[in-house]
């Protein structure tokens, strides 16, 4: 394992402690609102500080992106974090969330997790290395056509603009596949498309840091990931389309079209 991601591991598993700490206690959390249905809690903001602390000693020189925390400029590599991907699920008691920490060199992803605490599943990967579940290897499912596929997605619930489009993307895909799942939690289900528990996902409106391990994770067992009209801009659009290779396209266009 590269050090790097090796130390993503590490932080992902001291973030832990705090969250599931935390789960067992979720009545004395403190919580805020960021936004609407966009909430922090102590459990947030203590497991990116467990996390920061073990990327920043570890490499003192590189950035951070984190979601709580903010931006900080640093060298060639930046570190994009998530300490809880699923917080309202968690909030609630609802047991689907999870951890992801990625390294990027400029624009390309390097090194990536998606830790699921509650499930002790460690889901991790290196450019050109593969992907890998609590060390063993994964690869995207060999589903080809649409109706057996079993998908996920994720409700547009900030941009209320776009609830229409998405809508008549389910409206399409439900009849199409075997069913359509909704989680709560982007890097989970990316990291389920890399496991092949998932054929394909698509939602909109992500954010960088619930999306660039996870991507990372997909691309390393041989799966896809574009955006809405098949281009690479992904992690900055936040409009993503996943899914192995033999679905990509029959999903996207589909997508494509309902978001025209």
């Amino acid at each position: 394992m590269h050090p790097m991601l090796h130390t993503a591991v590490r932080a992902s598993r001291e973030a832990a402690r705090v969250i599931l700490m935390y789960y067992s206690q979720l009545d004395r959390l403190d919580i805020t609102s960021k936004g609407r249905n966009d909430f922090v809690s102590q459990a947030d903001v203590e497991a990116e500080r467990a996390i920061l602390e073990v990327l920043t000693r570890a490499y003192p020189d590189h950035g951070v992106m984190a979601e709580e925390s903010g931006t900080k400029a640093g060298g060639e590599y930046t570190w994009v974090v998530d300490p809880l991907d699923g917080t309202t699920n968690f909030l609630h008691g609802f047991p689907m969330f999870g951890i992801s920490i990625a390294a990027m060199k400029g624009a390309t992803v390097e090194h990536g997790v998606v830790y699921d605490p509650l499930r002790d599943e460690m889901f991790t990967a290196s450019r050109g290395e593969g992907a890998q579940l609590n060390g063993k290897r994964i690869r995207v499912s060999k589903t080809r056509q649409l109706a057996p596929a079993l998908l996920g997605t994720g409700f547009p619930f900030r941009e209320f603009a776009q609830v229409k489009p998405w809508l008549r993307s389910f409206e399409q895909l439900l009849p199409k596949t075997a069913g359509i799942r909704r989680a709560g939690a982007a890097a989970i289900d990316l990291a389920y498309v890399a496991a092949g528990r998932l054929d394909g996902f698509w939602e909109l409106g992500l954010k960088p840091w619930d999306i660039a391990a996870g991507a990372l994770l997909i691309r390393e067992a041989g799966g896809l990931v574009t955006d809405f009209d098949g281009g690479q801009d992904f992690v900055s659009s936040g409009n993503v389309v996943a899914a192995n290779p033999n679905l990509l396209e029959d999903l996207r266009k589909v997508i494509q079209r309902a978001f025209e």
